[in-house]
């Protein structure tokens, strides 16, 4: 390896082929992918879930499993062939010079070994290094990654750190051997916008202090912004467009890369006059892609003759830094033009108050043992919550992981029971009637969406009986075909073929399958829905196309919805209002306008300065939150955010770590439970700023 010169690419992969063969067929994963990175650069890999970010990256691993094979093309690691070294070669590289960061932190981690010896191993394995030398690295390498107290976490077990520490740990494992590579696939997916805007932050930190390269798998186009310098976006298995990140955001060239696009909400958007524009029909199955260009079928500016003629290799653009494009017609498009597609729609005008909830909390009563023993603590999940939802409006509830929003839910919907306060549903007072001794007809009122369509159907039942199922429960119709009627208009609502109605759940993608759980809870002629982060398991397009539904929905059965969502970008796109939560507490709430320009509660605006926008026109002033959310069985005492507060110091007297804050009305009904004075409030500066062109 001493010989490679550094001018050249630390990575280079040429045409690379990859095929995963099953008993039936041969089935193509990654066509003729090529992509170079050099020494010190951050290069992002992105495209929705199955366009084969992963596998390249398993590649270059050499980790494709008994049935992957790479049928072509060269993985070159500092001018040596990956695909053509002995397994002994490789186990010298792997974990020293390249290494890789997993979605989920637990899988990386043995949960029978302590965190210090998990880091010690990696040294010792690749270096030969002694064991003193090799944990008093480990504690240095848990500092770099900046985590409290480093002596107490070596000597803790996986179990006992949060998420975000898992995933720093992780980080941690990978740098020990100082890699000259670091492949990252989707490291923060799994963590709250807050824990993310940290890790972002520290890996690109510790990429300038070890000079590392680096190859940073997602599909959050604002977090490759965040992190990296150049960029290639996949589609079905190929490499459509690369370029330098600012190229390619503001001078796309390929109408895939346009699509996506125009399917996140950036500032801007808006679901009345600016509605988002999902990108139609389906990803093409591996085995089914179509003749020429793959995107073809799903693209504005297909040309039959043409672009499904051969197949399409990628092509300079003129001009760029390394731009390229795979599209026969990218020099033909006006990338000016506006959408066709796009369609204003009106807005729905509120109406009465349908949900009231007044002073609600809900505690929990645990033992302060694993096995049952010692003196129960009880867990403060939801503290005094006070709001109003109306008729047709949308109501966004957002935090952090633990800061109660499900909790919330599960007591609205019945699944648990209040602790005390009111619950008022349509003159109704529902906060200690659970679910079972509710009537069919509050039960068909108030209906919910869940975060994971994979976990809400029966494997066993077609389709159309799951929504007839839902359809007998809520006593509709006298008869079989009128249920049977009124299952296909539901499918008809959520924009499916009624074919589907044959189909059974395995034979749906996921964005098809949040449609059927949104026609399952829409089969009571529900007039409230929760739904608890909807489109977070989905891909950008789909999540364009399954929120667009659910406010088309609203507006036709003037329907209120409660959205639950860490999601900052939809909530601003979708929401009304915004409920902000932190460890139980409402910390501010208001409209849309109120709760995204100043002035803020602190931890609001550590939320939206965190949130990753993809728009080179946006300017965030950073706050990285330090530390994690407190547990909400010791929640600290007075302000439950004061530990991890910037403006603290504006209070005088120690006030915010003895009383809990009240809550201020400042102009137009916009809350915030703050002690900080008025004034130091209406000093506080926006934290997005969109720049002149």
């Amino acid at each position: 390896m001493t010989n490679w010169d550094p001018s050249k690419p630390i990575l280079e992969i040429e045409n690379l082929s990859i095929s995963f063969f099953t008993r039936l067929r041969e089935i193509p994963a990654v066509m003729d992918f090529s992509c170079t990175v050099m020494a010190g650069e951050a290069m992002g890999l992105v495209g929705e879930s199955g366009c084969g970010k992963s596998t390249v990256a398993l590649a270059v691993m050499r980790d494709l499993g008994k049935n992957g094979r790479i049928t072509a093309g060269r993985i070159l690691f500092k001018g040596r062939d990956l695909v053509t070294m002995s397994d002994e070669e490789l186990r010298q590289i792997r974990g020293s010079e390249i290494a890789m960061i997993y979605q989920e932190p637990m899988a990386s981690l043995n949960p029978a070994m302590k965190i210090g010896a998990q880091l010690a191993e990696v040294p010792m394995i690749h270096q030969g290094m002694g064991r003193d030398e090799a944990w008093k690295l480990a504690r240095q390498i848990v500092a770099d990654v900046r985590l409290p107290d480093p002596d107490r976490i070596i000597n803790a077990y996986p179990h006992q750190l949060s998420g975000g520490q898992q995933q720093r740990i992780v980080i941690a494992m990978a740098l020990m051997s100082k890699p000259a590579l670091l492949i990252l696939d989707e490291p923060t997916t799994a963590l709250d916008v807050t824990v993310e805007a940290g890790i972002v932050d520290l890996v690109k930190d510790l990429g300038e202090k070890y000079g590392t390269s680096m190859l940073f798998i997602s599909h959050n186009l604002g977090l490759v912004m965040d992190v990296c310098d150049r960029l290639c976006v996949m589609y079905s298995g190929e490499a459509v467009e690369t370029g330098a990140v600012t190229e390619v955001f503001d001078t796309m060239r390929h109408p895939y890369t346009q699509a996506l696009f125009r399917s996140i909400p950036l500032p801007g958007a808006d679901k009345n006059s600016r509605p988002l524009i999902s990108i139609p029909g389906n990803f093409p199955l591996p085995h089914e892609r179509p003749q020429g260009c793959n995107f073809g079928p799903r693209c504005d500016y297909f040309q039959k003759g043409r672009c499904d003629a051969a197949e399409i290799a990628m092509s300079g653009v003129p001009g760029g830094d390394r731009h390229a494009s795979r599209c026969l017609k990218w020099a033909e498009i006006d990338w000016s033009a506006p959408p066709k597609a796009r369609v204003s729609k009106e807005k729905v005008p509120v109406g009465e108050i349908v949900l009231k909830m007044d002073d609600l909390k809900k505690y929990y009563s645990v033992s302060g043992s694993a096995f049952g023993g010692g003196s129960r603590k009880v867990v403060k999940a939801n503290e005094t919550l006070s709001f109003e939802a109306r008729e047709g409006e949308t109501l966004a509830i957002v935090g952090e992981s633990g800061c109660g929003k499900s909790t919330f839910a599960k007591v609205l919907m019945g699944l648990e029971t209040a602790t005390s306060g009111q619950i008022m549903l349509f003159d109704e007072n529902v906060q200690s009637t659970p679910i079972q001794k509710r009537n069919t007809d509050t039960v068909s009122k108030v209906q919910m969406v869940f975060q994971n369509p994979f976990d809400t159907l029966n494997p066993s039942m077609n389709v159309g009986r799951q929504i007839i199922r839902a359809l007998e429960i809520f006593r509709y119709g006298g008869s079989d075909a009128e249920r049977h009627a009124r299952m296909l208009e539901l499918l008809d609502l959520v924009k499916l073929p009624r074919a589907f109605a044959e189909r059974m759940p395995r034979q749906l993608s996921g964005g098809q399958k949040q449609r059927v759980g949104i026609a399952r809870a829409f089969a009571g002629g529900a007039k409230v829905v929760v739904a608890d982060e909807p489109v977070s398991a989905l891909d950008v397009s789909v999540q364009a196309a399954v929120t667009d539904l659910l406010m088309d929905i609203q507006r036709e059965n003037r329907t209120t919805l409660l959205f639950i969502s860490h999601d900052l970008s939809i909530v601003r796109y979708l929401s009304d209002r915004v409920m902000v939560m932190y460890l139980g507490h409402v910390v501010e709430m208001g409209t849309t306008d109120q709760v995204f320009s100043p002035p803020y509660h602190p931890y609001t605006e550590a939320l939206l300065s965190a949130v990753p926008i993809a728009d080179t026109h946006v300017e965030r002033k950073r706050i990285v939150l330090e530390g994690d959310i407190p547990s909400a069985m010791n929640p600290p005492p007075g302000c439950p955010f004061q530990t991890r507060c910037r403006w603290k110091s504006q209070v005088p007297g120690g006030l915010c770590e003895r009383e809990v804050p009240p809550v201020q009305v400042l102009e137009g009904g916009h809350q915030i439970k703050c002690h900080l004075d008025r004034e130091v409030l209406a000093r506080m500066e926006p934290v997005i700023k969109i720049a002149a062109e």
